[in-house]
C-alpha cells in the first residue's frame, strides 16, 4: 500500500508522538538507572563488595539522617548520628524503624548523599533501600546499611578536601 504524501506525515507524526508517550513513561526508570550508575544527583553507587584491602588516608565524618513522608505511620531514625571511616573501610550502621500503626504497612525509601560531589565515591554494599520494607502492625525493625568510601576520593581535587558526608532516607508508603 502507497501512501500518500499527507498520509506520509499524518503516520510520521503519530510514530513521533507514540515515541514521545513511551519516552515518557520510560524516564522516570533511565533516570533512576543513570543516577545508580553514574553517582549523578546525589545517588550513592551499589557495590557487590569492597575491592579495597585497607583503609587509608584521613578519617571522614559519615552522618545520617532520617526522614519520613507525612503518609507513613512510621517512626524512622538512624541508630547512630555519625561515625567516622577512612576510604576503602567497609562500615556497618543501622536504622530503625517501628510501624505505628495497627495494621501492615509497606514502605520504600528514597537516598541520597551530600554534598554531591561525594557520590560516586560513596559506595552501599548492602542497604535496605534496594528492597520494599514491610512493617507488621507495631513491628520495630534494624535495617543495616554496609558502605564503603573509594579511596579514589583522595585522588580528586574536588572533593578530596570534604571533611563530613551525609547519608540521607526518606520513607515513603507504597500502595498495595
Amino acid at each position: 500500500m502507497i501512501l500518500s504524501r499527507n498520509g506520509r506525515t499524518a503516520l510520521s507524526l503519530a510514530m513521533l508522538v507514540a515515541g514521545m508517550v513511551m519516552l515518557t513513561y520510560a524516564s522516570v526508570p533511565l533516570y533512576r538507572a543513570f543516577c545508580q550508575l553514574t553517582g549523578f544527583a546525589g545517588t550513592p553507587l551499589k557495590a557487590a563488595a569492597n575491592p579495597n584491602s585497607a583503609a587509608v588516608g584521613k578519617e571522614i565524618t559519615v552522618t545520617f539522617n532520617a526522614d519520613t513522608d507525612a503518609g507513613l505511620p512510621w517512626n524512622f531514625k538512624p541508630n547512630q548520628h555519625e561515625v567516622k571511616v577512612r576510604p576503602g573501610q567497609t562500615m556497618l550502621i543501622s536504622y530503625h524503624a517501628e510501624n505505628r500503626s495497627d495494621k501492615a504497612v509497606m514502605g520504600t525509601a528514597t537516598f541520597n548523599v551530600s554534598p554531591p560531589q561525594a557520590s560516586p565515591y560513596f559506595n552501599k554494599i548492602q542497604c535496605f533501600c534496594f528492597e520494599e520494607q514491610t512493617l507488621e502492625a507495631g513491628q520495630k525493625v534494624d535495617m543495616p546499611v554496609s558502605f564503603f568510601i573509594d579511596p579514589a576520593i583522595l585522588d580528586d581535587p574536588d572533593v578530596k578536601d570534604i571533611g563530613t558526608i551525609t547519608l540521607s532516607y526518606t520513607f515513603f508508603k507504597l500502595k498495595k
